[in-house]
């Protein structure tokens, strides 16, 4: 029997929702490069994919907020989802405040508060985490 291993790489997104809106980024590298995408990365070492949630939205978007107000909508593992290659990200849901502001920076070209129910066609497989976010939560956004 032959065994065959992959590098696994891990990440965390974020779905952050200001009144009804999501929070998105335009990415400004490859792969999806100008696509819309939830904030998210690489969790570093000696770091939990909370706290890399945490550090990658306020990276991205200058948002700040407390890992524990994070709730874990999953885990997406789908083999194909990034074309790099094996990708596995831990989802989280955040509501922030109705002035909450955000600005790009990091790996974001733009950022963008877009109603959720035009949130569909971002990049890797974003707009299913979203679903998955209102479905978990039973989320009136």
């Amino acid at each position: 029997m032959i065994e065959t291993f992959e590098t696994i790489r891990y990440t965390a997104d974020v779905v952050c929702i200001r009144e009804g809106a999501v929070l998105l980024i335009e990415r400004g590298w490859p792969p999806h490069k100008g696509r819309l995408a939830l904030p998210g990365g690489h969790v570093d070492p000696g770091e939990t994919s909370r706290t890399a949630a945490a550090r990658e939205l306020l990276e991205e978007t200058g948002v700040r907020v407390d890992p524990w107000d994070l709730a874990l909508i999953g885990i997406f593992d789908a083999p194909d989802r990034d074309p790099r290659g094996r990708y596995v990200t831990a989802a989280y849901l955040v509501t922030v405040p109705a002035d909450t502001t955000a600005h790009a920076g990091d790996d974001a070209a733009a950022v963008r508060w877009t109603p959720l129910s035009d949130a569909r066609g971002l990049a890797f497989d974003h707009t299913d985490i979203v679903t998955s976010a209102r479905h978990r939560y039973n989320a009136p956004f």
